[in-house]
């Protein structure tokens, strides 16, 4: 019967493993800062999108009290 976890002798044969290991962190990395920096686009286009609508209720409101 196999052993349940497999340690190599020659210390070599971590090396694809770790520079596997490496790649997929800084592309998870990458791909993190990607959505943060669309994210924070998306708050900005919202916030703006936001005060327009403000603006514009806050200027109804205003006709109307003229009335």
């Amino acid at each position: 019967m196999m052993e349940f976890l497999y340690f190599p002798e020659d210390k070599t044969e971590y090396i694809p493993a770790f520079l596997t290991l490496a790649i997929c962190i800084l592309l998870a990395y990458i791909v993190f800062r990607l959505v943060r920096k669309y994210s924070r686009k998306q708050e900005e286009k919202m916030k703006a999108f936001e005060q327009q609508v403000l603006k514009q209720l806050d200027e109804k409101d205003h006709d109307e009290s003229r009335r």
